[in-house]
């Protein structure tokens, strides 16, 4: 006797179904200002622009606290080069400026979340306040059953305080996999086995690019979100495999999306 496996649709969180940039600079900036002991009118109470500018090219949640040091000094590559530039150079100017303290991304990793327990523990509707569903993404998601398909959260945020925010959304995917359960690429290999994948949405089209570029993942569907947080050459000639997802597209039956 064949079983068939359930269906199952894969959501990035950050850029996808929230959008938390308040909170990103407010728990950056509170970790680096633990971290480096500085006074807290060093750095703004609002997101600067230039922290803004840089968030499409974050992969994980520490380099926030990392773009937040670079902010503290005037004479850093970002402030002097801007964020265009440093963009340009991402992953060695991180390295770099990881190596220029003595920092560990682990340790980063650490105060941020840290940082955001904290908040959570002492005040967590103030916390819960600097998010916001992107318009229409929560009640997409709850009308998905009815078109038998599942959907599941697959994030490089810590897995508890994603399910903080789904929860006050009032959301229940069928599964959810933080940081902790290792790479992208590699869950939705282990979610393969027993879903059948309909696709996974992301903002992040290098992550994307990896995906489909993963032996057993070449026929996932992938779709980038064309709401989340996108470089500017993001939406230019997309390979083959991976769609734009517009608003009104993500709002039509899963069956019109490919």
């Amino acid at each position: 006797m064949i079983i068939s496996r359930p269906s199952l649709l894969v959501f990035d969180f950050d850029g996808v179904i929230v959008d938390g940039m308040e909170e990103y600079w407010w728990a950056a900036r509170s970790a680096c200002l633990q971290l480096t002991q500085a006074s807290a009118g060093v750095l703004p109470l609002a997101v600067p622009s230039l922290f803004r500018q840089l968030r499409p090219w974050v992969h994980h949640g520490w380099e926030m606290v990392l773009i937040a040091a670079q902010l503290l000094e005037a004479a850093s590559p970002l402030r002097q080069r801007g964020a265009e530039a440093y963009a340009a150079d991402y992953d060695r100017q991180t390295a770099l400026a990881l190596e220029e303290r003595g920092w560990s991304s682990l340790r980063l990793q650490e105060a941020l979340e840290a940082v955001r327990r904290e908040a959570i523990t002492n005040d967590r509707a103030a916390w819960l306040g600097r998010h916001r569903p992107f318009p229409g993404v929560v009640d997409r998601l709850r009308h998905l059953a009815e078109e038998g398909v599942d959907w599941a959260v697959l994030t490089t945020k810590g897995a508890a305080f994603t399910a903080e925010l789904l929860q006050a959304f009032a959301l229940q995917p069928a599964r959810l996999l933080g940081h902790e359960a290792g790479p992208k690429p590699q869950v939705l290999l282990q979610l393969q086995e027993a879903w059948r994948l309909r696709g996974f949405v992301e903002d992040r089209r290098a992550t994307l690019e990896t995906v489909r570029g993963t032996a057993g993942l070449e026929a996932l569907p992938c779709f980038l979100a064309s709401w989340g947080y996108l470089r500017p050459s993001d939406r230019q000639g997309l390979p083959l495999g991976i769609d734009l997802l517009e608003p009104e597209r993500f709002a039509a039956p899963l069956a019109t999306w490919t």
